[in-house]
């Protein structure tokens, strides 16, 4: 299996975090050149129950597996900050006010592999409480629910689990 090119371009970083330049998504994966990824973590709005979905079998990485952060690679000139509420927009139809702040959970510098190639990406990951309507965009995710720290912790402690990695990583220690 290969990545196909897109039309999307991408920021590119450097292995510091410092934006350098902006390519094409599909070379950025393909080469594994550093980008920058953020992601939310939605919570119910008491903070008991964490919201799961399944990416879709189309997505361009991590095709059809799980994930607990909704979020996507930054612009070039994005911030993190801004990739995030964007994404959360976008994939479950959150919008929130452009000058909302979200508060920083946690941030890493991930190193992987996908389909062969390395992956080098720099993740941020906020977190929004939120009780209101979903509404999943259906090119990016094929399903969502909401569960408890216990049920997804129980589920990632099956490393066969298929759940995206640079999440897995980030979110590791985060839960039961």
């Amino acid at each position: 299996m290969s990545i196909q090119p897109s039309a999307e371009t991408i920021a590119v970083y450097d292995r510091a975090g410092l934006q350098v330049g902006a390519a094409d998504r599909a070379t950025v994966y393909r080469n594994g050149t550093w980008h920058v990824s953020a992601g939310v973590l939605v919570r119910s709005g008491d903070g008991t129950r964490v919201y799961v979905h399944r990416r879709t079998d189309t997505k361009m990485v991590f095709a059809g597996m799980h994930d607990c952060l909704v979020g996507g690679v930054a612009e070039p000139g994005e911030t993190p900050d801004r990739t995030a509420l964007r994404e959360l927009g976008e994939e479950l139809g959150i919008i929130l006010p452009a000058d909302t702040t979200l508060p920083l959970l946690r941030t890493i510098a991930w190193e992987g592999e996908w389909l062969g190639a390395p992956m080098r990406c720099h993740l941020f990951a906020y977190e929004l409480r939120y009780d209101g309507p979903i509404l999943h965009q259906p090119e990016e995710i094929a399903d969502g629910w909401w569960w408890t720290d216990a049920e997804l912790a129980s589920h990632l402690a099956d490393p066969a689990w298929p759940f995206v990695p640079d999440t897995r990583a980030l979110v590791e220690g985060l839960f039961g």
